[in-house]
């Protein structure tokens, strides 16, 4: 922005002696003054309702009037709104998280209170037709696999066998007088049986320790409680 500079010095002027025809202030003199004082104020910024161009810059200890949250012009806005508006995106209950930094958000945002939030827990969405995760910061799991204590059943069929034997010829001689007994095979058929057979399972569940956990990745959490 310009500034005004006088091009006639007046007060030089007033101690020429009389009679100086440099004394006399001349019409072509007030006007200049005149046109660069009105250069100088079209380039202030007026005190109501200003528009700034360029790249403006308060002074340090500035002081604004805080913006309505939500305000998306552009207004300037203080270090009050910026508060108020970081306040509002991080409401009591809200979670913050930091990948790094264990620094408690209280410090780092500069407003509420915060507690470390859910240590060696990931967090699950609610589901309110479930009730393992129909109400707020309700907990469960385990950090063990756990097969669920079970029995089975088995079912052996034996479809029976056969025992095989030949029975060989005689012929009864003349002094015996028997009689010729016929050649053949012999076989017996058993039914079904099961003797001998085992089976054996078991009804308890196998642990195993920290077994039971999803791809994960550590962070800091804080919950802002007040």
């Amino acid at each position: 922005m310009s500034d005004y500079t006088k091009s006639t010095n007046f007060a030089t002027k007033d101690n020429l002696s009389s009679g100086n025809a440099l004394k006399i202030v001349k019409g072509t003199e007030i006007d200049t003054e005149f046109n660069n004082i009105a250069t100088a104020i079209s380039t202030k910024a007026d005190l109501a309702s200003p528009t700034f161009t360029g790249t403006p810059t308060l002074p340090t200890g500035t002081i604004g009037v805080t913006q309505s949250t939500g305000n998306s012009s552009t207004a300037l806005a203080t270090t009050a709104f910026v508060q108020a508006a970081l306040s509002a995106l991080y409401p009591v209950g809200s979670i913050y998280t930091n990948a790094t930094s264990s620094t408690n958000p209280g410090t780092s945002l500069g407003f509420g209170t915060w507690t470390a939030f859910g240590a060696g827990r990931v967090m699950v969405g609610f589901n309110a037709s479930n009730a393992l995760f129909d109400a707020a910061e309700e907990t469960g799991g385990s950090a063990d696999s756990i097969v669920v204590s079970h029995t089975h059943t088995a079912t052996v069929t034996d479809s029976g066998h056969n025992h095989s034997g030949y029975v060989g010829s005689a012929s009864g001689g003349a002094a015996g007088g028997g009689n010729a007994v016929p050649t053949g095979v012999i076989t017996a058929t058993t039914g079904t049986a099961t003797t001998g057979i085992s089976v054996a399972n078991s009804t308890t569940g196998v642990s195993g320790t920290n077994t039971n956990y999803q791809p994960y990745i550590t962070v800091y959490m804080w919950k802002r409680t007040a």
